[in-house]
This record gives structure tokens, sequence and C-alpha cells, in this order.
């Protein structure tokens, strides 16, 4: 599904685990029923945002992979 997000209105967010090469994601806040994802070193690229129920999905599924103590 393809619809406008104002990426004006999201604050991004980057992982304290992210490492200082500079290979991250970063997650908005701010965009009503998704949750918008970008590459972190193209700022003004492309963004990828899906259902707040997909991203806790993914998000669950890393959690679980996890080594112990992550």
């Amino acid at each position: 599904m393809n619809f406008p997000l104002v990426v004006a209105d999201v604050t991004w967010h980057k992982s304290s685990y992210s490492n200082a090469g500079g290979n991250c994601v970063e997650v908005g806040r701010g965009a009503p029923g998704v949750v918008p994802f970008r590459d972190s070193k193209v700022e003004g690229g492309p963004v990828v945002a899906v259902g707040t129920a997909t991203w806790s999905a993914f998000v669950g599924g890393v959690r679980a992979q996890a080594p112990a103590g992550a």
C-alpha cells in the first residue's frame, strides 16, 4: 500500500546499540498507525513504513533470536 507519509512530523531515533560504523536504521515516531524506518546514512532517502502490529511482530522475533544478555 502506498500513501503519503509526512516525514516532517516524524521524530527519528537510532538504537543505543548502533556503532560508529554507521550501519544503522532509524525508527520514526509520530506517524499514526505505522512505524516508519530508514537508512541512517541517507537522511533524505526513502522511508519504509509498516503497520504497528507488523513492527511489533518483527521486534518480538528479533528479541527471541537475540543471544542471552543482549
